[in-house]
């Protein structure tokens, strides 16, 4: 699945006339568990039915976030390139500290954290994030999407993706991925090092993402 369908798919359930009045676009960070090797078609379908369940269009999409254990994942990386967004990363033991809806002690055993996808995308949001779309997962289970939204300032503005990922020290907190037609870029959206390359799969039957 292209970028196109992708974006497509998400844009149907808030689809407006042509000549009503355009709501203020709200910026959302998607927080993304992964199975190892999961294709980025996948992943990109699974944002394309998040945001569409949720309400929002994939193009409110300002980055994708996952674990650093992940943050080489071919899958995810991909997806963010079609996209043109960053790909956030964060510590296990960071995601562990953020407080989520559906812990799961499987994923803890796993990789570290009761919470991949929602805590990701609430770290990446910044403080006072809230999930705007909890855990779901893709058609074939091998990735989970969450949906967050930044807190609103005192002067309005929203601190999405600003200073939740930059106050958590990552081995690659933010890796920006080129496209052919990238999306404006803001000041928080810069490149860093990808560090070590992606683990190996972990054995059948474990979680790993959550």
């Amino acid at each position: 699945m292209n970028l196109r369908a992708a974006a497509g798919a998400g844009e149907t359930c808030g689809a407006e006339e042509a000549d009503a009045p355009r709501a203020p676009v709200v910026p959302l960070v998607a927080g993304l568990g992964a199975r190892c090797g999961v294709p980025v078609s996948e992943v990109l379908e699974l944002i394309a039915a998040s945001c569409a369940a949720a309400g929002y269009a994939v193009r409110q999409v300002t980055a994708l976030a996952t674990v650093a254990a992940k943050a080489a994942e071919p899958g995810l990386t991909g997806a963010a390139r079609e996209l043109g967004v960053p790909l956030r990363s964060f510590p296990a033991a960071a995601l562990a500290d953020v407080r989520v809806p559906e812990p799961s002690a499987a994923a803890a055993a796993a990789v570290g954290t009761p919470s991949v996808a929602e805590a990701a995308a609430l770290l990446a949001a910044g403080p006072g994030a809230a999930l705007a779309a909890g855990k779901r997962k893709s058609a074939r289970a091998r990735a989970t999407c969450a949906l967050a939204v930044g807190a609103v300032s005192d002067n309005g503005a929203l601190t999405a993706g600003r200073e939740g990922a930059a106050a958590v020290p990552s081995t690659g907190a933010v890796i920006v991925m080129t496209s052919p037609n990238p999306p404006r870029r803001g000041p928080d959206r810069r490149t860093a090092d990808v560090g070590e390359p992606a683990p190996d799969c972990a054995p059948p039957g474990t979680k790993e993402i959550q």
